[in-house]
């Protein structure tokens, strides 16, 4: 019998990609989403990409009861990856108590239920802002957290001290925390791909919805940081390189390799890139005209990181392999088919 998997969060952009990962590979997939933040659609489009429909139910985790009678339904799920929260950095800063409730509820809801029906394994979607702006670039997995910037990144850090307390206190539960930099582009099929609710808070959308004449203009947030070109460097990674560590995670704890109840790795490129630098090979390999304006700094936004993936490559035995040129291609290509511009 295929092993199940329960994805939250997974109508969402990582969490499509990640949802074809698993299918790919022959695990059973159910989705949990409450759809706050994605489209009912994506089910049709991951069934066009892998010949299969993942089972679905709506509702938000951080509904006790409803996680509790889920739980009571669904008796054969070997592991969870969860990604369902709020993750806007700057509307955290605006709405704290919002994004606290939503992202711890329902991870310890998702935990409680974990121990109670016996599910020993849950990979987590963290975040390299729980290093808030490191003093040593590149980050590795010793560099110590700090003081989150955003209340955003701080549900990342509490979410991961749970995890780790949890783990540790109940001797059948493994959990694996993969700390993203941050993930662009989209499936080389172009039927999935980053497709926010509204204005989008992340800058690879809101490049491709300019580049389609959604937006006037791309707005680049401070020019005056300390590095190369004044704009803020990070580590862009494909969403689909990074939907494939997911599996490899679920495969280690299904194989029980990991050598403690509670591990986390980075998972990024390794290069840092500027956003000016992103804009400007955007434009180049898509052959488009994009209009952008220098704006102020944006509350919450660090000046720069980027990922030392050593031990993910060697511990994991998975490594990023697609480059920025190509990803920014499937950005487009992915835009260009959902507005239907030929």
């Amino acid at each position: 019998m295929n092993k199940q998997i329960l994805v939250t969060g997974g109508t969402g952009y990582i969490g499509s990609h990640t949802v074809v990962e698993l299918q790919n590979e022959g695990f059973d997939v159910i989705i949990v989403d409450d759809l706050s933040n994605s489209s009912i659609e994506v089910l049709d489009a991951i069934e066009k990409i892998t010949g299969k429909r993942p089972a679905f139910e709506r509702f938000n985790l951080a509904d006790r009861e409803k996680t509790g009678a889920f739980f009571e339904n669904h008796q054969n799920i070997d592991a969870i990856i969860h990604f369902a929260a709020f993750k806007a950095v700057g509307e955290s800063v605006e709405k704290p108590l919002e994004y606290y409730r939503n992202n711890l509820v329902s991870l310890m809801n998702l935990l409680e239920n974990m121990k109670k029906h016996q599910v020993p394994n849950m990979v987590f979607s963290s975040s390299c802002t729980v290093y808030g702006q490191p003093e040593l670039l590149p980050v590795t997995e010793s560099t110590p957290r700090k003081p989150a910037e955003s209340p955003y990144g701080n549900t990342k850090a509490v979410s991961e001290d749970i995890m780790r307390d949890f783990s540790n206190a109940n001797e059948n539960i493994n959990c694996i925390a993969l700390r993203y930099f941050n993930p662009i582009g989209a499936h080389p099929s172009a039927l999935i791909g980053e497709l926010p609710v509204g204005i989008p808070n992340n800058l690879v959308p809101f490049i491709t919805q300019t580049a389609a004449g959604l937006r006037d203009e791309l707005k680049i947030f401070g020019d005056d940081y300390d590095t190369p070109d004044g704009t803020a460097v990070r580590d862009y990674i494909n969403v689909v390189d990074l939907a494939k560590a997911h599996v490899v995670a679920i495969n280690r704890l299904l194989k029980t390799k990991q050598k403690a109840a509670y591990e986390y790795f980075n998972v990024g490129t390794g290069n840092g890139y500027s956003v000016m630098q992103l804009v400007k090979t955007f434009i180049e390999v898509n052959g488009v005209d994009l209009k952008y304006q220098i704006v102020g700094r944006r509350a919450g936004d660090i000046e720069k990181i980027w990922a030392d993936t050593t031990y993910a490559n060697k511990e994991l035995g998975w490594e990023a392999e697609k480059t920025l040129e190509e990803t920014l291609e499937s950005a487009w290509a992915w835009e260009k088919n959902v507005r239907n511009i030929k």
